[in-house]
């Protein structure tokens, strides 16, 4: 629950008289923050008046310029939406010298209405979808980075130990967690202090990489702030202690990607668990029906849970990111694991379905949509999904399109995305990353050189 000074801005900056200035953000379609400083003064009108930022802001490339196919910046005269502060997320900015203040904020049209071009006005509304059915999604995330130093502009393992990193795997190393107590400190109180429930932290097998657990929420737009504020946190500090941090989904080609599970339940009116049969907190028929809804729209999807280049490395035969549309029962390898509550021991509220395609590179809205509105859409259609993969022969479901531009060309032509997210954010969403992907086409790398010049 937020705190009195959390309430408003006004709250919070007369709690915080020392505060002389704010930054007022909201995030992009690429998970960046956009916005602009304020002083303290101009910074108290934003409760009554909102904040006018460029609805363009949401079609802009991996660069941050403007994209000219997604029709908001030019052609319609760039108009502004109004960004309003979300109560319960204002906080200091420890990352930055002096007393600054941060304002998160959701962007909303002339009318009122969430932004059509803002991915959390598109969550906002799958939300509402279930709240329609009275179902409240429960939701947590498991969120993957890496800490790192630069070397002639190339990251390297912040212990330095580039080459013998490789051979080391660090998972669940208390020694690991322990080299970096002072920064992992200092980002569990940052995030303490705007509302977000990180729970606990990991060292994950990559050199210098951690996980971060974030406690569910019974609020899905809550969480996937959270997912996207804690990555601002994470890099501000990892910053301020001298370090690179990255949610890059694969920064290095040798070692573990970094990914963002997401896992799901479902709460009805009197706060029970309807995807776990009551008495014995086994998986219900809505269980399975939900399971049937990922499976089908995954493949139409992909671009929502892997939006950028790199995002394609992590994608790999036997190296915990699937390649394929499956689900199993307690299964790491499937891209859709069924945790079954009755079996580990917290009955039907440990019930859940555990969505393991995401990197920890993709806008948390669009992924939690992606999810959320798939499961709706089995829910609806009432069917049930095909054989659960085998472990020991995964990869039996449909292929899933682990190649940036098909991924594109699936989400662009998906009935089953226009149906969650709007037409019209799909079409923006795919020229973003149809400029992106053009952008790295005309880029040729040294590899490429050092490969072909001589070759060829």
């Amino acid at each position: 629950m937020a705190l009195p000074e959390q309430s408003s801005m006004g709250a919070f900056l007369a709690a915080h008289p020392h505060v002389d200035g704010v930054e007022a953000f909201v995030f992009d379609i690429a998970g960046a923050p956009k916005g602009k400083w304020l002083a303290r003064d101009k910074a108290l009108a934003i409760d009554a008046k909102g904040l006018p930022i460029p609805l363009s802001v949401f079609a802009q490339d991996a660069w941050g310029c403007d994209v000219a196919d997604a029709g908001l910046a030019f052609g319609t005269g760039d108009p502004d939406g109004l960004g309003f502060p979300v109560a319960g997320r204002f906080a200091l900015m420890p990352w930055l010298d002096g007393h600054r203040a941060q304002a998160f904020l959701a962007l909303r049209d002339g009318t009122g209405a969430p932004a059509a071009a803002d991915p959390r006005g598109a969550l906002e509304a799958i939300v509402a979808r279930y709240a329609a059915r009275g179902l409240t999604p429960v939701v947590a995330v498991e969120l993957e980075f890496y800490l790192y130093r630069l070397e002639d502009g190339v990251p390297v393992p912040p212990d330095g130990s580039r080459q013998a990193s490789w051979l080391r795997n660090d998972t669940l190393s208390t020694s690991a967690l322990a080299a970096y107590q002072g920064l992992i400190d200092a980002i569990m109180a940052a995030a303490r202090d705007v509302g977000i429930p990180a729970d606990g932290v990991i060292s994950e097998a990559g050199p210098g990489q951690f996980e971060l657990n974030l406690l569910h929420r019974a609020d899905a737009v809550a969480m996937a702030d959270d997912a996207m504020l804690m990555r601002r946190i994470v890099r501000g500090l990892a910053h301020k202690h001298g370090f690179g941090a990255t949610f890059m989904a694969k920064p290095y080609g040798e070692a573990s990607g970094s990914g963002m599970h997401i896992h799901a339940s479902l709460n009805d009116g009197d706060g029970m668990n309807v995807l776990a049969d009551p008495a014995t907190g086994a998986p219900a028929d809505m269980l399975f029906h939900a399971v049937a809804g990922l499976v089908a729209a995954m493949p139409e999807t992909m671009l929502a849970f892997a939006p950028n280049a790199n995002s394609f490395r992590r994608f790999r035969p036997d190296a915990h990111a699937p390649v394929s549309a499956g689900w199993g029962h307690d299964d790491r390898s499937a891209a859709i694991r069924v945790i079954d509550g009755s079996k580990a021991g917290g009955g039907a509220k440990a019930t859940r379905i555990e969505h393991r395609i995401s990197g920890a590179d993709a806008n948390a809205y669009l992924a939690l949509g992606a999810m959320l509105g798939a499961m709706l859409q089995g829910i609806t259609d009432g069917q049930m999904p095909p054989t659960p993969q085998d472990p020991l022969n995964p990869g039996a479901g449909e292929p899933l399109p682990v190649e940036w531009g098909a991924a594109i060309a699936r989400f662009a032509g998906s009935g089953k995305a226009a149906e969650m997210f709007g037409q019209r954010l799909v079409d923006i969403v795919v020229a973003c990353k149809r400029q992106d992907r053009a952008a790295f086409l005309s880029h040729i790398d040294r590899f490429e050189y050092d490969t072909y010049l001589p070759l060829l």
